[in-house]
Parts: C-alpha cells; sequence; structure tokens
C-alpha cells in the first residue's frame, strides 16, 4: 500500500549498512521501537529491491530521491518517497541520512530558450513530460518525469535516453527519439516495465511528438508518458477469463481440473496459487455440511507457484490437514464469499501462530497479499483456493478478487461436474464388477485367466462381461457377452443376463438351447422396460435391449468342446504347436432380435490346447479396424507354452495402443484332459440283477483309488440310480465313476424324462431313493444327452 512519509522521520545509517539512528516518524510509519532496529542491517526493512537509479547513486556516493518499498512490523508492504543524503565520511564511505523527499520542482525554464520550448509541450499536465533537442538531449523535465527516472532535471539535463540508462529498452526509446527527429512524424509506442525510479512494473503508453517552429523545421521532441497500468490489469484480467474458460475443466478428472485452475491463476495474476479439497470431496463422495465452530478436513489438491517447485507450499499435494476454527480460511467458507488480507491483520497473525509451516514461508518469501474464495457450485461448498503475492508488489485489488471468484466459480462447475461423472462412473464399475466372477478355483478341465478393462475416463462403463461356470462330469462351461450400450443401464442388464446364463447352465442345456432362452429373455426385459422408462421417447421400438455372446462347454473326459454363439466374434484357438486359428462357428443372429436359430459346432481339443475368447472392444478400435485386430490378436497368441497371465499382457500390449474406448474382456483357458486312470465306466443290462453287479464294480473301483472311506455312500448312490435306471429307463444302460477334485457318480440311459424329488407318504412303497442320493451327495442333477439323459451325484473327497 502507499504510504505518507512522516515530517520527522530520519533514519541514519552507517558505511557497514546498518541503522544507528531511528526517528519517531520512522517508528511510527514501519512500527519497530528503535532497540528493535539500531545496528540492525537496513537492507532487512526493504519489501523489494532499491531502483536501479538509487542503486546507482548509493554506489556513488551522491545524494538520491526514489521510490521505495519498505517492510511494516506486521507484515505489510508500505511504498514511500524517500531520499537519501550523504555525510561525513566514515572511512571510505559515507554515512546516509535518509528522509522524507521534499516535492521536486520543474528544471530548466529559465535556461534561455527552454521556456518557449516548453511552452509548447503544455508544461501543465499532470503527467511525466521531458523535452529533447534537435540531437535527442534532454533539455528540461518535470518533476513528475524526474519521479519516475529517479532523477532530477539538472543530472539528465544534456544527456541521451541511452546514456541516461544504458540498456533495454531506453535504447530503444532512443531510437524512436531520434526516427521521430528524423522523419518529423509522432510515435506512439506501449512498455509494461519498471522504471528506474518506481519499485514496481508499470504499463506506460508513450508519444513521441515532434516540435516545429513556424517553418515547420523540427526543433527538438516532446515525450509524453501515460500510465496505463490499470487499463494494463484489466486486459490481463479479461485474458486470464478467456483462458480460464479454454483451459479448465478439459477433462472429467477432478484432480486435472483443479491443477488446471491453479495454472491459469498462477500465468495471470497470481504468484502462488493452493486448492484444498474439502477431506470428503477429494475421497470421492458427496461434500459434507459445514459447521460452525467445527474445525474442517481438508486435502491439499493443487498447488502451482512461479517458483519452481513450489517452495511456499507449507503442505505437499494429497496431504490431509485441518482448518482451525475462527480463522481467516474458516470463516471464508463459512461466508461463501472472497476475502482478501494481509500477514499483519490479526486474524491472519493468529492463523500464521497456529501453523508454524505457514509462519515460516509467509516470512521467508515475503509474501504480502492474500486472497481466499470459497470453490462453491450447485450451492454446494467443494473447497477453498488461496491466492498469494510475493514477486508481484501490488496487493490483491477488489477487481482482482472479482477476478478470482468469476474464475473459481467456473472452475468449480467443471469440478463438481468431474465429481459427479467419477462417483457415478465408479458406482457403475463396483456394480460391474460386482456382478463378474472371481478369480477362477482349481478346475480340473482347464487353467484360465482373464483381463477385464473398463473404457477410458471419456465414457461410460458398459456392459462385457465373462464367467467360468464348473458344470457336472467335471466339465466347464466358458462364457463371454456384450451387452450393448454404456453406463448404469447396461451394467444392470449384463448382471441380470449373467445370473441366466448361470442358471441355464445348471439345467446342463446345450449351448444353442442355452443361447435360444437366453434371446427369449432379452425380447422379455425390452418389452419391460418399454418406453416407460425415463428418457426413452414414447414411440420407442422393442430392440433397445441387445446383446452379443459365446457360450462354451469343454468335457475333459472327451476332450470335446460344444460351442454356439449369438453375433460374437468367434474364438480364437491355439493348438500346443502354436498354430493359431479362429473357429468357423455359425455365427448366429445378437440376442433379442427373436425368431432366428442358434446353432452349435463340437470340436475336439489336442491336450494343452488354448482357447482365446474375448469382446470386440479388444480387437476393433480407434486406430484399426476388426480385421487388423485379429491379426494383431493372431500374432500375439503365437506362444501358447507361456504362463496365461504372461499371455493376457501381451495380448493387451500388443492389440492395444491407446486406453480402449470401450469395455474389454478376454479369457484364455488352456484345455486339460482327464487321466484315464481317474476315469472308468461300465455298460449295464437293462435288468434287475445289474444293480448288484454295479454295486461291486463300484466298491472295487474304490478300493483301486483308496477311496473305501467313501465306500458305503457310493454303494448306495450307485444302488439308487441304477435301480431308478431300470426300472423307469430305456437303455442302453451306463455307470461311471470320475475320480476329480470330488468323487463323481454318473448313470446314463435312452430315456429323456429327468427325475424329480418327491415327499413319499407312509405306506408308499417307493419315492425315496433320490432323497436319499439327495441327502448323502454334496450336490446332484441330471442333463439331457443326445441319445438320453444322465443323473450324477458328487460327493466330497475322503480326508
Amino acid at each position: 500500500m502507499q504510504g505518507r512519509v512522516p515530517e520527522d522521520l530520519a533514519v541514519v545509517v552507517d558505511a557497514g549498512g546498518a541503522v544507528l539512528v531511528w526517528s519517531a516518524g520512522a517508528r511510527r510509519l514501519l512500527g519497530y521501537e528503535p532497540a528493535e532496529v539500531v545496528g540492525r542491517p537496513a537492507l532487512t526493512l526493504l519489501a523489494a529491491d532499491l531502483p536501479v537509479s538509487a542503486r546507482r547513486h548509493l554506489a556513488d556516493g551522491q545524494r538520491w530521491s526514489t521510490e521505495v518499498a519498505l517492510l511494516h512490523r506486521n507484515g505489510d508492504r508500505i511504498v514511500v518517497h524517500l531520499q537519501g543524503i550523504p555525510l561525513a565520511d566514515a572511512g571510505d564511505r559515507p554515512l546516509w541520512l535518509v528522509t522524507g523527499a521534499p516535492p521536486a520542482t520543474v528544471a530548466g525554464r529559465d535556461q534561455p530558450g527552454a521556456a518557449a520550448l516548453w511552452d509548447l509541450t503544455l508544461a501543465q499536465l499532470p503527467t511525466p513530460v521531458a523535452i529533447y533537442d534537435r540531437d535527442a538531449r534532454l533539455v528540461a523535465a518535470n518533476d513528475a518525469m524526474s519521479r519516475i527516472m529517479g532523477l532530477s532535471a539538472t543530472e539528465m539535463r544534456g544527456l541521451t535516453l541511452s546514456e541516461i540508462e544504458p540498456g533495454f529498452p531506453f535504447d530503444e526509446y532512443d531510437r524512436l527519439q531520434r526516427q521521430v527527429l528524423r522523419t518529423g512524424r509522432t510515435i506512439f509506442h506501449e512498455q509494461h516495465a519498471q522504471a528506474p525510479g518506481e519499485t514496481r512494473e508499470h504499463s506506460w503508453s508513450m508519444y513521441f511528438s515532434p516540435l516545429k517552429d513556424e517553418s515547420g523545421t523540427v526543433q527538438g521532441l516532446s515525450a509524453v508518458v501515460f500510465d496505463t497500468t490499470e487499463q494494463y490489469w484489466a486486459r490481463r484480467h479479461l485474458a486470464v477469463l478467456n483462458d480460464a474458460g479454454l483451459r479448465v475443466g478439459t477433462t472429467l478428472d477432478v484432480t486435472r481440473t483443479v491443477e488446471e485452475l491453479a495454472e491459469v491463476a498462477v500465468s495471470g495474476f497470481a504468484d502462488f496459487v493452493t486448492v484444498d479439497l474439502l477431506e470428503s470431496v477429494a475421497l470421492g463422495d458427496e461434500p459434507e455440511p459445514l459447521t460452525p465452530g467445527e474445525p474442517v478436513a481438508v486435502r491439499r489438491a493443487a498447488q502451482r507457484s512461479v517458483l519452481a517447485g513450489c517452495p511456499e507450499a507449507a503442505f505437499a499435494p494429497g496431504e490431509a490437514f485441518r482448518y482451525p476454527m475462527d480463522t481467516p480460511p474458516m470463516r471464508t467458507l463459512l461466508a461463501g464469499h472472497g476475502t482478501r488480507h494481509r500477514p499483519g491483520d490479526p486474524g491472519m497473525q493468529d492463523w500464521l501462530r497456529a501453523s508454524q509451516a505457514h509462519a515460516e514461508s509467509v516470512a521467508r518469501h515475503l509474501i504480502h497479499s492474500v486472497l481466499m474464495v470459497p470453490l462453491r457450485a450447485r450451492g454446494v461448498t467443494l473447497g477453498l483456493v488461496h491466492f498469494l503475492r510475493h514477486r508481484t508488489p501490488e496487493s490483491f485489488t477488489e477487481d482482482d478478487q472479482r477476478l478470482a471468484e468469476e474464475i473459481v466459480a467456473r472452475a468449480a462447475v467443471s469440478v463438481d461436474n468431474a465429481r459427479r461423472y467419477t462417483r457415478e462412473r465408479r458406482t457403475a464399475l463396483a456394480l460391474q464388477r460386482s456382478l463378474l466372477p472371481g478369480r477362477p478355483g482349481g478346475l480340473a478341465a482347464t487353467e484360465v485367466a482373464y483381463r477385464y478393462l473398463p473404457t477410458g475416463a471419456g465414457a461410460d462403463v458398459g456392459g462385457d462381461w465373462f464367467d467360468v461356470i464348473p458344470l457336472s462330469g467335471a466339465r466347464v462351461a466358458l462364457v463371454v457377452g456384450d451387452v450393448v450400450g454404456h453406463g448404469i443401464r447396461a451394467s444392470a442388464t449384463m448382471g441380470r443376463l449373467r445370473t441366466a446364463v448361470r442358471t441355464l447352465a445348471d439345467v446342463d442345456l446345450a449351448p444353442d438351447e442355452l443361447l435360444t432362452q437366453l434371446d427369449d429373455l432379452v425380447i422379455r426385459l425390452d418389452r419391460e422396460e418399454g418406453p416407460e422408462v425415463p428418457g426413452r421417447a414414447e414411440a420407442a421400438s422393442a430392440g433397445d435391449i441387445g446383446a452379443t455372446c459365446l457360450y462354451a462347454v469343454y468335457d475333459p473326459v472327451t476332450r470335446r468342446c460344444t460351442m454356439a454363439r449369438a453375433g460374437h466374434p468367434p474364438p480364437a484357438l491355439v493348438t500346443p504347436g502354436g498354430d493359431v486359428r479362429f473357429l468357423d462357428l455359425p455365427a448366429g443372429p445378437p440376442l433379442g432380435l427373436g425368431g432366428l436359430p442358434f446353432e452349435s459346432a463340437e470340436v475336439e481339443l489336442a491336450e494343452g490346447s488354448l482357447l482365446a475368447l474375448y469382446t470386440d472392444g479388444l480387437v476393433e478400435t480407434a486406430d484399426h479396424d476388426i480385421e487388423v485386430g485379429l491379426g494383431l490378436l493372431r500374432r500375439a497368441l503365437a506362444d501358447p507354452a507361456a504362463p496365461l497371465e504372461e499371455i493376457c499382457d501381451h495380448v493387451l500390449r500388443t492389440v492395444l495402443t491407446d486406453r480402449p474406448a470401450d469395455d474389454i474382456v478376454l479369457l484364455l483357458a488352456r484345455t486339460s484332459a482327464l487321466d484315464t486312470a481317474k476315469v472308468r465306466t461300465w455298460r449295464l443290462p437293462q435288468h434287475p440283477a445289474a444293480v448288484a453287479r454295479a454295486r461291486k464294480m463300484a466298491c472295487e473301483q474304490l478300493a483301486d483309488w483308496g477311496l473305501t472311506d467313501a465306500a458305503f455312500a457310493t454303494e448306495l448312490i450307485v444302488s439308487e440310480l441304477v435301480t431308478n435306471a431300470v426300472r423307469y429307463g430305456d437303455g442302453p444302460i451306463a455307470l461311471r465313476l470320475i475320480r476329480d477334485a470330488s468323487l463323481i457318480c454318473e448313470v446314463s440311459d435312452g430315456s429323456s424324462t429327468a427325475p424329480h424329488l418327491r415327499r413319499a407318504r407312509v405306506y408308499d412303497e417307493g419315492g425315496r431313493g433320490l432323497l436319499l442320493v439327495a441327502q448323502i451327495s454334496e450336490r446332484w442333477g441330471s442333463r439331457q444327452t443326445p441319445t438320453g439323459k444322465t443323473i450324477w451325484a458328487e460327493q466330497p473327497l475322503p480326508a
């Protein structure tokens, strides 16, 4: 701020720069008592370096008069006009008497010929004016010009501008003046710089005009200087607003958005900027309401400085801390509008005393002006932005506050949009991931690895899914699907379809029959949602819900895999030798069209073969079409012997060149074959005597496997299942025992009629067989086969 110099201001500084005398006027100006200052280096009282002209005069031991920025005891910055007078020598260097500068006088008016030239330049203007002769040497200058130059007219008389101040920009001014003298035309020039007698930069508009006599001959020139700093800052503010509109909110990322806000503010009008978000906002939750009388937990989200590395920072990005009660930050948050402060304000001093890190930063970097603006959007407070100045001499003004509030308000909307998007996307991802299977357990049929990648940050999550479903008889079902669309609705539809696939898989439907049932479900879902769903037009037609799916069932006993697809990309098969081909399965229509059949295909797989199931987001990207993607996938799968996790990573690195624009699922399954020693099959006649024979053969096989502890339960299960097949089924009848992760007993016959549990009455002679099987086994069920049905029961292996 601009200070008024007391008339009794007097300070004596010795040759070494230490204060010797401190007057009462000096105490009133800066607030220091003599005991606090005497003996102290005078430089510690400066808030900025002395102007160039004063430093030159000090070095030469000459009297000086200039504007000086001083540091008040409470931390405020005060700008006053002082003069330094050399006193008696102290060795080789003089003492200095520093007092207030007396008003300057216009010099040169009593010189011969000077008055006539002076009259031509309107000497009474309250703006800096100087007169130069035909050789561009100064003839006269008013006091305003002397003040900004830091030299009296007498000291400058007879010198050119390049001699008065060598170097830029005065050499350029000198060149412009000579051009005016040569051409006789006025030149307008603008410059933003610090004048030699000033402590801060100003924006100057300069007119160099020729002075002509009655005959039109150029006799000299006048230089008139206008201070257009306010207009300069107005233009800067407009540029900052425009810059904020272009640079803030380019992404839907909260952290990046507040970083953009800090970058714009530092490049525009502040020296150091911090953005603190409420802890709840930083964690992605809804903003918690502010409660007066309670501290607020915040987290440093972004900070930028004109100095490399942000040395002013008291906290690191990501660090959590609290705003104490009844401090300027807390009061600003509760007020809901911007506030300006100086370090010497009572409230700021209390806050600085409460935080040693802040106090040290303010003292070390001479921070003299602070502007706080709450980050608010849609009536909700999200955080607080601090703007600080230490390199810029001017304190924040009311115009600066309006500018800061404007750019923060714009940024707050972007931050709130990013916060809402992040929360919704996180919810969708959580929903989608919760609907996807966990890490598959140990399967005898296959070794499985997968990758699921959600879309990039610019889009909603999609409806891609996969599943690995253990089936009866040590078989396994592999499923990959893709729901049309993105967002919560697609994820919810995906969850319904995945649940339906698991339910239908438990019924042991063939792949083509399962897809037919799934197709009916999608049609039914689409009809149920209909045009009444918010956001859908009244005239919306069926078909808005759609999906693709690939369903495969692999049997490790026969090493045969049965597959069917509904509009889905074909799977890739990699032989143990490394040959890669895409299986030519009947395409089938996408789910939801209805009325069209699905077909299954069966392929025999060598042990150690690799199946790759995927969604179209993997092979069809913005960088290449699907044919190119399939070629890249073929190349990435050429090494089937590598660990599956490594193959997954290699496929993604090879096929994807950028963040995916659609969800991606990649499911790899390396097939196994059950050792023939673990599978035993017997053909049985359709005769009651076959039951005893079956029990005997099963017990003998369990003894060979060392599973005699399971003989009683197995004998009972075999007896009941074979009895049912003989009594109610058709030939041929087969009994199969499988020793895998569990002990599996299967009885097949030629009848397609599936049995079911029923409660037998007291005097019924039958109806209890399946109930006993269900009680003894861990789980049981039936499945249809091309020739009839199979009833199966699983038991845990004895310890």
